[in-house]
């Protein structure tokens, strides 16, 4: 039997609670289970909010840091994976913060506001993912907040140290700009 398949035998083994208790007694072999379990999934999410992927491991390796030192903030309420999903956000948010500037805004009366996008079925995860690549990092990282994550704009707001409005208008240039990558996806000789 290969090794990945050793581990996902003992990962299915114990429950998500014996993991966890057994990584806030600091057991490096649980450490690396829980390593194992999520970081394919958390990877997808710190990769939704950065174009490259060294810097997505990055984040990926400093929010597990992150996990592991805190875990015992975790105290069982809701689900243990979505706790560690807003420290890859957060991780995500505060490099994008060190090396980029929300504050760019947009006068919100300005912007023609359209539909929502209405993605074709035709589209893979995999498109969509390539589509929001080609998104400046602010309406990415607006759009992932809001779209994808669930966050309102206040909490975008507040999260990014800018305006709601700021946060508005990125949404809608964000969905303006998919829109038209869609199209161009769809039809490159449009283009």
């Amino acid at each position: 039997m290969h090794t990945f398949d050793n581990i996902n035998l003992i990962i299915h083994a114990l429950t998500e609670q014996e993991l966890i208790a057994r990584c806030k007694s600091e057991d490096r072999q649980a450490q690396k289970l829980l390593y194992e379990k999520f970081s394919p999934k958390m990877f997808g999410v710190c990769r939704r909010y950065l174009k490259i992927n060294e810097d997505a491991e990055d984040v990926l390796v400093e929010g597990f840091y992150k996990v592991f030192n805190k875990i015992d903030m975790y105290k069982g309420n809701g689900s243990f994976e979505g706790w560690i999903r807003r420290i890859m956000v957060n991780e995500s948010l505060m490099f994008l913060r060190k090396r980029n500037n929300f504050n760019l805004s947009v006068e919100i009366s300005n912007i023609e506001v359209k539909s929502v996008i209405n993605a074709q079925d035709e589209l893979e995860a995999q498109d969509i993912m390539d589509l929001l690549g080609l998104l400046p990092t602010g309406y990415r990282t607006i759009f992932n907040l809001y779209v994808i994550e669930g966050y309102k704009h206040r909490e975008i707001a507040e999260m990014l140290g800018i305006s709601i409005n700021t946060s508005k208008s990125q949404l809608i240039l964000a969905k303006k700009k998919l829109r038209k990558l869609i199209r161009l996806n769809q039809y490159p000789e449009a283009g």
